[in-house]
C-alpha cells in the first residue's frame, strides 16, 4: 500500500517549469530517497507536500485520500534550511512546536523529555537556542521535527552540518522511526546515505523523474557485468578471449592476488568461472555492483545530454 502518491504533478514559477508531470509512490513504512541536483525539482515538490504552496496541477494522495490541510498534524518536516526561534528557551521551543502540531501538554513534556534525554540535551532545557553549538541546535531542529509522532517524515539534508559522530546518531534515530512504522522521505546529496537507510528512490532531474524503484533493483539494472575474484594459489590471472577481460590485479592479505573481472559482451558467467575454476584456485567470487553515487552521476548526465540535444 502506497502511503504518499502524487500522480503528474506541475508546479510553475514565473516561466520556471519547476515540476513536470512527477509522479511518485511511498509505500507505507518506507525510507523513500528523493534524489536530484540542485535546482532539480526536489524543494519544489517537498513544499507541495507539506501544503506550503499548491501544484498548479495534478493529484496528491496522503493515506489514501487527497492530502488536506488537517494532515499537516500527520507530517513532521526537517527543511534544508534551519529555523529556530534563537530567543527561546530550548524546552519553550520544543513545548510550541508540539503544541502547534496538536499535542497536549502532558503528552508534550513526556515526549520531549524522552527526546532530551536521548540526544544529551536534558541540561540545555533552559538554555536559550542561541547558546547551543550548531551540532545542539540541529539535534532541537530534530527533536521538534519529530516530537509529535507524525505517520509521514520529510528530511531535507538531515545530515548537513553534522559531524560523523552525530551523523550515525541521527542515522540510528532515522531507522529506529521506520522500524515504529514511520514513512519517511528522506532527500540529500549524500549517496552514501541512501545506499544505507534508502529502501526505495526517486530521481528528479530537470523537473522530471528520471529514475526510480526499490535501490537494491536498481542497483542491479546498472550492472557494468564487473567482478571479484580470489585466487590462492597464483600471483596472475590472464584475460579469456570471449569470456572475461581483467580490470585490476592486487596481492590479497589472506595469500595469493584478488582480481577485477568484466564479463565480454553475451559471454555466460557460468562458463567464466568454470573457466577460472579450471586453471586457479578460486576462493572467493562476488559482483561488484555500481554505487548509488556513481549511478546518479551517470543517469544525470545522460540526461543532461538527452535534453541539450532536444
Amino acid at each position: 500500500m502506497n502511503f504518499i502518491e502524487t500522480r503528474n504533478v506541475v508546479k510553475q514559477y514565473d516561466g520556471h517549469l519547476a515540476l513536470d508531470r512527477v509522479s511518485i509512490d511511498v509505500p507505507q513504512g518506507c525510507v523513500f530517497g528523493l534524489l536530484g541536483p540542485n535546482g532539480a525539482g526536489k524543494t519544489s515538490l517537498i513544499r507541495i507536500l507539506n501544503m506550503i504552496t499548491r501544484p498548479d496541477s495534478g493529484e496528491l494522495l496522503f493515506d489514501g485520500h487527497p492530502l488536506h490541510e488537517k494532515d499537516i498534524t500527520n507530517i513532521g518536516y526537517l527543511p534544508e534550511e534551519r529555523g529556530l526561534y534563537r530567543k527561546m528557551k530550548v524546552a519553550d521551543h520544543i513545548m510550541y512546536i508540539a503544541r502547534l502540531r496538536g499535542m497536549n501538554s502532558s503528552d508534550a513534556r513526556r515526549a520531549m523529555g524522552k527526546w532530551l534525554e536521548r540526544f544529551d540535551l536534558t541540561q540545555w532545557a533552559d538554555k536559550k537556542i542561541e547558546a547551543l553549538s550548531k551540532g545542539m541546535a540541529q539535534k532541537v531542529q530534530f527533536i521538534s521535527t519529530v516530537i509529535h509522532s507524525p505517520k509521514l517524515l520529510i528530511f531535507d539534508e538531515p545530515f548537513s552540518g553534522f559531524d560523523p559522530v552525530n551523523t550515525e546518531l541521527l542515522k540510528k534515530e532515522i531507522l529506529h522511526l521506520h522500524d515504529e512504522g514511520s514513512t519517511i522521505i528522506f532527500s540529500t546529496h549524500n549517496m552514501g546515505s541512501v545506499e544505507e537507510v534508502c529502501e526505495e528512490i526517486a530521481l528528479i532531474n530537470h523537473s522530471r523523474v528520471v529514475l526510480n524503484g526499490r535501490v537494491a533493483e536498481i542497483r542491479r539494472r546498472f550492472s557494468k557485468k564487473l567482478y571479484q575474484v580470489g585466487i590462492s594459489d597464483t600471483m596472475k590471472i590472464d584475460p579469456a578471449e570471449g569470456l572475461f577481460s581483467i580490470e585490476h590485479v592486487q596481492p590479497s592479505p589472506a595469500g595469493g592476488i584478488t582480481a577485477e573481472i568484466r564479463l565480454a559482451t553475451g559471454a555466460s558467467l557460468h562458463d567464466a568461472i568454470a573457466y577460472i575454476n579450471d586453471r586457479y584456485t578460486l576462493t572467493t567470487f562476488q559482483e561488484l555492483l555500481p554505487s548509488m553515487n556513481e549511478i546518479f552521476i551517470e543517469t544525470v548526465s545522460n540526461n543532461n545530454l538527452q535534453s541539450a540535444q532536444q
